[in-house]
């Protein structure tokens, strides 16, 4: 029983509510000539899911206590048959009533309205501006109620819902203006109460605009700025006690209105019954609880917080920054300790030396010929050994026919002294290649800490300089979004550097493929702008997504590969790998010949290759190390790796060849050959890759081929007036096509793994 109560109860009491509220909206005109703002109401509220059977009948009753006339009361119920008919039709249809629908009923429910004054010789134009003002009002509403109704007191409203707002508390103060018990003022019952919430919980500004409006609202329905005055010196006195209690800022707007009253004599006549309201609307305001406060607060004064976080966001880029650059120095002098580990080993000379004073030690210092050997003759022995040490140091062992006769003739050790410089020199060179491993691993550790060294300095110099946060395109961004129906809750604008703005944006996740928030932010930017990443936001329901300036070129590609007959496995690896800062990477990775071995090769090297070039790695530093990894293999471990390096911003292309085949840029006037170069990856420990920078432009195709495709041909020629015979435009077409021609040229046998890469460029 008690729950049926209270839901009766509640009907009731929303019933008065929206009584009251339409009885005040009958009363507000413009200069007691138009009253079109109630029925603008009526149909706001409809759109926003409010109970028709409850609204309809309260604007009914509204209209008669504001105006009991059968014409009047015949306008209300034409008014009210024109919404409650389309809406059960809109039901009955299974159909939603559209925003634009809302307003074509409104304006057939005038149509009574503009009967009557015709009649009773109203000047024409009259009943039209009516209907376009209620017309304005109910899209004002519709603006509000979207914001609080719909998405709720969470979220920033934009300029037009601000708008918006004011201009129902304009019309609302107008209603008020008349509606007084003796000299108990309901206007300033509402507007004290609306001022003390606006300097609570919204900025300074806002608060004395509030108070105008209030003040502009009573000056249109009367033509009399009495209250202009009062209201603006109610809000400038609660705002110099913002930041105190809420008692001293109700203290304060009622000692004004005391001293306006009584010192000024502002008012026609002045007494307690005009301090009630503002003593009513001060124990509602203080009764309001602290967690309503804040939430209305989000509402208005987010800007402030957002000045804060954009503060703390700086601050911390700041911190980042001299942590980065300590880090950099760091690994820098780790990258400096590392080198000097390096043992390296000794010159053939020292090591002569030491193996000629070891033999001595070992077979000459028990014979008893000693002296005659290595004084008498010295320079002939010390010759004959020095031979003998590089003999087997460059053949891997010395015979007894590498033996002078003359020393066989006169020494009884030759066999000895023949073993001790085979074994000392085998001993010599496994230990050389034990410290030439130690020490190229050390040059890879050196070489990473240096790598690190330099993406931390990068890294430390890219966020050094603050970020410019631009608060004006945000709530640009913010308005055109709501214009066109996306809710979007949160806006960051920011320049990442001078070519690239970036955007956040917080919008429902039903919105998140509309174009039109792409369209929206490339025209407030000023930029083309693209959606780059987009995820789900910690509020449910909503997504984030992050839009960048877009580059000047984007790019399709084409892979086609065939295995070389007979192999289970192709040796050939390709990678398409997105880079930060509007890179691409494309690779072909062709291991030693074919089948399982070179297809463990060339995928260990191309996931070493990306791996690297992902961390940000230099180019001669990413693949030097590669190079020395596979070299550190016991087994030979051969690899050519051709990479192309595409940068979408201005089209710059980074050709990085280690023995791969000629590449090619197809243009239409011509096709430019990428000449190769280079020693394959693990085959010598220095090798150093031959790098090529070239421009490529809308339409261009980038050809990257393995050597099976470039060997299919006679002559690199050959090869090249094939790639200008293709006639297709689109990259894998292409791709297909030439590995086509590439396999008829040897009747259709794969002698080797075959690979393509075609990339066209586009513009983006």
């Amino acid at each position: 029983m008690s729950k049926k109560f209270n839901k009766y109860l509640f009907f009731f009491t929303s019933f008065i509510i929206f009584v009251g509220l339409f009885y005040v909206l009958f009363n507000s005109s413009v200069n007691f000539v138009l009253y079109p703002f109630a029925f603008g109401m009526l149909f706001a509220l409809c759109w926003a899911n409010q109970k028709i059977w409850l609204i309809t009948p309260a604007y009914i009753v509204a209209g008669a206590i504001f105006r009991p006339t059968l014409e009047f009361s015949i306008c209300t119920l034409v008014c009210a048959f024109c919404l409650i008919v389309p809406y059960f039709i809109h039901i009955l249809c299974k159909k939603n009533i559209k925003k634009w629908e809302f307003f074509v009923y409104a304006i057939v429910g005038q149509t009574a309205n503009m009967v009557f004054d015709i009649l009773a010789g109203v000047f024409p134009a009259l009943p039209f501006a009516s209907i376009v003002l209620g017309c304005l009002f109910m899209f004002a509403c519709m603006n509000v109620f979207e914001a609080f109704i719909i998405r709720g007191f969470s979220n920033k409203l934009t300029t037009l819902e601000i708008i918006s707002l004011f201009s129902i508390i304009a019309c609302l103060s107008g209603g008020l203006v008349a509606l007084n018990i003796y000299t108990f003022s309901f206007l300033k019952l509402f507007v004290s109460f609306v001022v003390l919430v606006f300097a609570f919980c919204s900025t300074p500004t806002l608060t004395i605009l509030v108070a105008s409006i209030c003040g502009l609202g009573s000056i249109i329905a009367t033509n009399n700025a009495v209250f202009m005055a009062p209201f603006i010196l109610w809000a400038l006195a609660v705002l110099l006690f913002k930041k105190r209690l809420r008692i001293f800022m109700v203290i304060a707007m009622i000692a004004v209105e005391l001293v306006i009253g009584y010192y000024f004599k502002l008012y026609y006549s002045f007494g307690y019954l005009q301090i009630l309201p503002l003593l009513i609307s001060a124990v509602a305001f203080m009764g309001i609880p602290k967690n309503w406060c804040r939430e209305i607060s989000v509402v208005f004064n987010l800007s402030k917080d957002r000045v804060a976080m954009k503060n703390v966001v700086n601050r911390n880029r700041e911190i980042l920054h001299n942590r980065l650059g300590n880090l950099s120095e760091i690994f820098n002098d780790m990258n400096i300790i590392y080198r000097n580990l390096i043992k390296q080993g000794m010159t053939l000379d020292e090591v002569k030396v030491v193996l000629e004073q070891e033999i001595k030690d070992k077979i000459c210092s028990f014979c008893p010929d000693r002296n005659h050997c290595h004084r008498t003759f010295s320079d002939s022995t010390k010759k004959v050994f020095d031979e003998l040490i590089t003999i087997a140091y460059e053949r891997g062992r010395a015979t007894l026919l590498d033996i002078p006769s003359f020393l066989t003739s006169r020494c009884k050790q030759t066999t000895a002294i023949l073993g001790s410089v085979n074994t000392l020199t085998a001993q010599y060179k496994k230990y050389m290649g034990m410290v030439k491993d130690v020490d190229t691993s050390k040059i890879i550790i050196a070489d990473q800490l240096l790598g690190v060294s330099k993406i931390m300095g990068g890294l430390s110099k890219e966020i050094e300089s603050n970020v410019s946060f631009d608060t004006s395109r945000e709530n640009k961004i913010l308005d055109e979004l709501t214009y066109f129906n996306i809710i979007c809750i949160d806006a960051v604008v920011f320049e990442k550097d001078e070519w690239t703005m970036e955007v956040s944006l917080v919008v429902r996740t039903e919105d998140v493929q509309k174009q039109r928030i792409v369209d929206v932010a490339s025209k407030v930017c000023g930029k083309k702008m693209t959606i780059y990443e987009s995820f789900p936001s910690s509020r449910p329901g909503y997504s984030v997504l992050n839009l960048k300036t877009a580059p000047k070129y984007d790019c399709l590609f084409g892979v086609s590969q065939k295995t070389k007959n007979g192999s289970k496995v192709s040796g050939d690896n390709y990678s398409v790998v997105k880079l930060g800062s509007d890179k691409l990477l494309f690779a072909i990775s062709d291991g030693m010949g074919s089948g399982e071995k070179a297809e463990r090769t060339s995928d260990l090297s191309i996931s070493l290759v990306e791996n690297f070039y992902k961390a940000g790695f230099d180019n001669d530093l990413i693949l030097s190390t590669v190079n020395k990894l596979l070299n550190l293999h016991k087994e030979e471990i051969f690899s050519a790796m051709d990479i192309c390096v595409f940068d979408q911003k201005d089209g710059l292309v980074d050709f990085i060849k280690m023995a791969s085949p000629n590449s090619f840029i197809l243009t239409d006037e011509e096709c430019k050959t990428v000449e190769a170069g280079a020693l394959p990856m693990g085959i010598v420990e220095d090798a150093m890759p031959l790098i090529k920078k070239n421009v490529v432009g809308n339409g261009n195709m980038i050809v990257l081929v393995s050597d099976g495709i470039s060997d299919s041909f006679k002559e690199a020629d050959e090869l090249k007036e094939c790639i200008k015979s293709i006639k297709t435009k689109n990259p894998q077409e292409f791709a297909d096509e030439l590995l086509e021609r590439a396999l008829a040229s040897n009747n259709g046998y794969a002698v080797d793994d075959m690979s393509v890469i075609a990339i066209k460029v586009l513009d983006f």
